[in-house]
């Protein structure tokens, strides 16, 4: 199995400045290649606390200057809000720079914040980011971008650095709605699974990706079995299990904090908007449930733990996914950035090892 990490630069409540958080977190992000992990993910959000890496391509280039060998993946790059022969652009220039290290990882958004501040309608969200997905993945294989849609219109333009080699093994979709996953099967790109809703609803979703997939490449130049998927999840690992099980509580249960008062799920907004039907039903099954419970659920989702219950936790996430990738994210929710490093060296030391001897997962 492939273990990465994620950086996400979270300031919630504004509990040091900006810069000291980027001073730590970049701190952190340079411990990565050394204690071996094989990638570094970073995530693009905009105007709030809750990530403050406004261009992951931008800190992705940074890192690939500051690495050997790591590979360098966006979690994700929102393409609805960005002009798709530019991101095109940014992608081959930064895959040119680190010699093919980059995975490519996009998106569709979904914070309401983040669309009013680029004046981009929800409503459009969906066929701007079909659109933009389709400009963006053809051009990077045949070198130039070209599009004629109802929001996309990009006359013939080569890509320069020109692409030097296939992204079709190494680009993902965040996808959390049925009918998203579709999309991406559709689209032909894997999938990356940040865990929210129960797993049994992720292995039908999964399914249903493959059998689109399968629909939609039977007969094609791309007639293969899709990628694996990416996991990531919010980990703490220490070697006292109660120890482990009360901080997750309060950090991965603060993080889920910052996710509903960035997306405003209370504001019960996305059953009104369309494409994002899905997420109005989600959002008044948080309120029914409660605000404890729903806590319950989401850090339960996540992996944390003893070493031997982190391993045991990615192991039966595994079962469920048929993932080859981990990503850890170790820094988060104002956790004490000693906190933080300790948990990502233990996981490196006795997790690691053990998840990169596995063989590839089965589908």
């Amino acid at each position: 199995m492939h273990v990465g990490t994620a950086t996400i630069f979270q300031n919630p409540a504004k509990s040091a400045s900006d810069y000291r958080v980027y001073r730590e977190e970049l701190r952190l992000a340079d411990l990565a290649e050394p204690l071996g992990f094989q990638s570094i993910w970073g995530v693009e959000h905009h105007f709030t606390d809750y990530t403050m890496c406004p261009d992951v391509l931008q800190f992705l280039t940074y890192m690939a200057g500051r690495t050997t060998y790591m590979k360098l993946g966006s979690m994700v790059c929102v393409l609805p809000w960005h002009d798709p022969m530019r991101v095109a652009e940014q992608v081959s220039m930064l895959d040119n720079l680190s010699d093919g290290r980059f995975i490519l990882g996009v998106g569709r958004g979904l914070a309401k914040v983040e669309y009013d501040g680029f004046r981009v309608d929800m409503n459009e969200s969906r066929t701007r980011f079909i659109e933009s997905a389709e400009c963006l993945l053809a051009g990077l294989e045949s070198g130039f971008c070209e599009f004629d849609g109802e929001y996309i219109k990009q006359p013939r333009r080569e890509i320069r650095p020109n692409p030097f080699r296939t992204f079709r093994d190494r680009t993902y979709a965040a996808a959390i709605s049925p009918e998203s996953s579709r999309i991406m099967a559709q689209l032909g790109v894997g999938m990356l699974v940040i865990p929210q809703k129960p797993w049994d609803e992720v292995e039908r979703d999964l399914a249903n990706y493959r059998t689109a997939w399968d629909e939609s490449h039977q007969g094609t130049d791309n007639d293969s079995a899709p990628p694996a998927p990416v996991v990531a999840c919010w980990t703490f690992c220490h070697e006292d299990a109660d120890y482990a099980r009360d901080m997750a509580r309060r950090y991965i249960g603060g993080y889920w904090h910052t996710v509903m008062d960035h997306y405003q799920f209370k504001a019960d907004h996305h059953k009104d908007i369309r494409g994002y039907e899905y997420y109005g039903k989600v959002a008044e099954k948080m309120i029914d449930y409660g605000d404890d419970e729903v806590v319950d659920f989401f850090v339960d989702l996540q992996v944390w733990g003893t070493p031997e219950q982190c391993y045991d936790k990615i192991l039966q996430i595994r079962e469920r996914t048929g993932h080859d990738t981990y990503v850890g994210a170790f820094s988060y929710a104002a956790m004490p950035y000693d906190m933080a490093e300790s948990s990502m060296r233990l996981f490196a030391a006795e997790v690691m090892p053990e998840l990169k001897a596995l063989l590839p997962a089965v589908a």
